[in-house]
């Protein structure tokens, strides 16, 4: 596991900054990348990201050609499903593309934490393979 994607609604925020602060040591030596304002929110939590664009602007999009392009291994996405934006099409387009190519979605804490078990566990296996 190299790299995740993580973004957030607004609202849930602060359950991604605590999500991380607990799981932290757990997936170390692993590249977070963000959209802008979840970034700067993780960063403000002392979590280091790589920033991409607001999801607004792009960012959705810049996330659903990395995973595309096979450069992302997880992403973590803490939805409201109380907020309907005007950007939803770019929202629904990169949960069409983790189906479609595969990739593990965590959309809220419960199964962000399901599958970061089960990619450390997936890990461990394939090193005791070789």
């Amino acid at each position: 596991m190299k790299n995740i994607a993580v973004i957030s609604h607004d609202a849930k925020k602060p359950f991604l900054a605590e999500f991380f602060k607990v799981h932290l040591k757990w997936i170390s030596g692993v590249n977070i990348i963000s959209t802008g304002r979840t970034a700067e929110y993780l960063e403000k939590n002392n979590i280091k990201v790589k920033h991409l664009s607001q999801g607004e602007y792009g960012g959705y999009n810049q996330i659903t050609e990395m995973i595309k392009k096979g450069e992302i291994d997880l992403v973590i996405f803490f939805i409201d499903s109380s907020v309907q934006q005007p950007h939803h099409e770019d929202i629904k387009r990169l949960i069409d593309t983790c189906v479609s190519e595969n990739i593990p979605l965590g959309t809220n804490y419960a199964s962000a934490e399901l599958l970061i078990i089960g990619l450390i566990k997936k890990d461990i296996a394939s090193k005791v393979q070789k």
